[in-house]
């Protein structure tokens, strides 16, 4: 499975996000490919969760504002999430914050054994389905189509209810200043909630959200474990995390 998309395959889901459905027919016209090179691209996005392929065609997986996120930085957000699941052994019980970077993480814990995942993300269960060594539970709550996650009172409940290793959680903006932020009230809810049934809190963050502040004060950086980001991070911002006590991995 080929994980950095080709010209053709982004084609194919901006297709998607401007349509909601396609057929094959359609594309290999609009492309001017096979039906045969069509279908494998189809089914190459349908392995990395972008879509799902139907009689003869394909519609999104998911709303089209988690699929363009899916697309922004790939490349860097599945560093993050490689060097995230390499902190996983086997065994371990981990929660996963909704997320289109914290729940790549899931993708590449192939090959580990007895792990139990409790998720607030329906973009966790999509990449689990095809991994027999790991178990999932799902918070429940009020599920939110534009975030794919759960969220509210029942969500918190479940996650009260469970003491783990590790909490992957992402942010939608982060600074020195003021720390994690989000866009939502109740997914800094989630946060803090996972946080606190943690041994260990991992933020996971694309080097674009440095600098951004979003609507909602999470957490102050110094209230997770580690922070794990890709190396686009400008050397004097690694430089003043790193000099205030912060765990940084760039990757």
């Amino acid at each position: 499975m080929n994980e950095e998309l080709s010209e053709r395959e982004r084609s194919i889901l901006d297709f998607l996000m401007d349509e909601g459905s396609l057929s094959v027919s359609r594309l290999s016209a609009s492309l001017g490919v096979s039906t045969v090179t069509v279908r494998a691209d189809l089914k190459n996005l349908e392995e990395l969760g972008f879509l799902e392929r139907t009689h003869g065609g394909a519609v999104p997986s998911f709303h089209v504002s988690i699929l363009e996120r899916l697309r922004e930085r790939r490349v860097e957000k599945n560093r993050i999430a490689r060097a995230a699941a390499a902190l996983v052994t086997d065994g371990d019980r981990i929660m996963i914050e909704a997320g289109t970077t914290t729940a790549l993480v899931v993708r590449f814990l192939t090959g580990k054994r007895d792990l139990h995942v409790v998720t607030n993300s329906a973009l966790v269960l999509t990449y689990a389905r095809c991994l027999p060594g790991l178990s999932v539970t799902v918070t429940g709550g009020e599920y939110r189509r534009l975030t794919e996650s759960m969220v509210g009172p029942v969500a918190l409940d479940a996650i009260e209810r469970h003491n783990v290793r590790l909490a992957f959680v992402g942010t939608d903006g982060l600074s020195l200043k003021r720390g994690m932020t989000t866009h939502l009230v109740e997914g800094a809810e989630i946060v803090k909630a996972m946080v606190a049934r943690a041994e260990i809190s991992i933020l996971l963050a694309d080097s674009s959200k440095y600098g951004r502040a979003g609507f909602v004060s999470v957490l102050p950086l110094s209230g997770v474990d580690r922070v794990v980001m890709d190396d686009g991070l400008p050397p004097t911002a690694a430089e003043e995390l790193r000099a205030v006590g912060i765990d940084l991995i760039l990757v």
